[in-house]
């Protein structure tokens, strides 16, 4: 499938993006999955019907940012959509004591969550909470220990993913790093979930993919990642070759290819766990 990579918009200067009405984005800082890969960090604010306003996947917290997110509505709900994006969910619930914290099933089973102090006051579901239900649907993928819930906007038909799909950039990477992200499927204009995740994802075979095909369902105007690029051309069309895999209708990893990238995967997971030691000292 051929297409090609959607640039960002300028970000303004106190960080929030507009995307439609209601709806925002926030770029942060990447960080570099196993030392090798840069993963872009994205934040999306929602405002709701009653003017309070949903985190989607929270970024680094600061102050300023703080008051930037306020500047649009009361922050409400902080959301950890899936079991690894919930890093910088702490400090945001200490700098937002009304906030009600929604996590993934699973997450506050967590080890590193506990830990961290983390108090997730609801687990997130198939279907959208009271809270949300009239703006947004939810559609929950799940497979062993990840799960993932994505949301969709109903007013400006924007799809928000954390790790279900990735289209990373790889103009100005190293050629290490651009392979890898290549043989793992991330890489823009065409990206998909990292191979590792897919496979995962396939052990749970019939539900992911009933999942995956009501997510197709949905004809996104537009599909907003945590991580690369969003899709705004042809969006549903690029929606439904990134889920492919996990629908039954891609040829799916070779178990050759998963043997490659196995190592890689193992790489990843440690680079992120010495990532998150090195902000726990800080």
């Amino acid at each position: 499938m051929t297409g090609h990579a959607d640039p960002l918009p300028d970000a303004l200067p106190e960080g929030l993006t507009p995307v439609d009405d209601g709806l925002w984005t926030v770029e942060a800082e990447p960080i570099r999955a196993g030392g090798i890969l840069p993963l872009p960090l994205r934040m999306v604010v929602i405002r709701l019907p009653d003017g309070g306003l949903l985190l989607y996947s929270p970024t680094r917290f600061t102050p300023a940012l703080k008051r930037a997110v306020e500047a649009r509505g009361p922050i409400r709900h902080l959301v950890a959509p899936n079991v690894a994006h919930w890093m910088f969910l702490p400090d945001w619930q200490r700098a937002c004591a009304d906030a009600v914290v929604w996590g993934a099933p699973g997450l506050r089973d967590r080890a590193q969550v506990r830990a961290a102090g983390l108090r997730v006051d609801h687990d997130l579901g198939p279907v959208a909470p009271e809270a949300w239900r009239d703006a947004i649907e939810q559609v929950l993928v799940r497979s062993g220990p990840f799960a993932e819930v994505a949301m969709f906007h109903r007013a400006s038909r924007t799809l928000l993913v954390a790790d279900l799909v990735l289209n990373v950039p790889g103009e100005g990477m190293p050629p290490l790093a651009r392979g890898f992200g290549g043989l793992a499927g991330i890489l823009a204009p065409n990206g998909k979930a990292p191979i590792y995740l897919r496979a995962l994802l396939k052990l749970n075979g019939r539900a992911v993919a009933r999942a995956a095909d009501r997510l197709v369902s949905l004809q996104p105007r537009r599909v907003v990642m945590s991580h690369g690029q969003p899709f705004e051309d042809r969006a549903a069309e690029r929606l439904a070759a990134s889920l492919a895999d996990l629908r039954g209708t891609g040829s799916g990893p070779s178990a050759a290819t998963l043997a490659g990238l196995a190592g890689a995967a193992l790489l990843i997971g440690l680079g992120l766990r010495r990532w998150r030691r090195r902000r726990g000292r800080r």
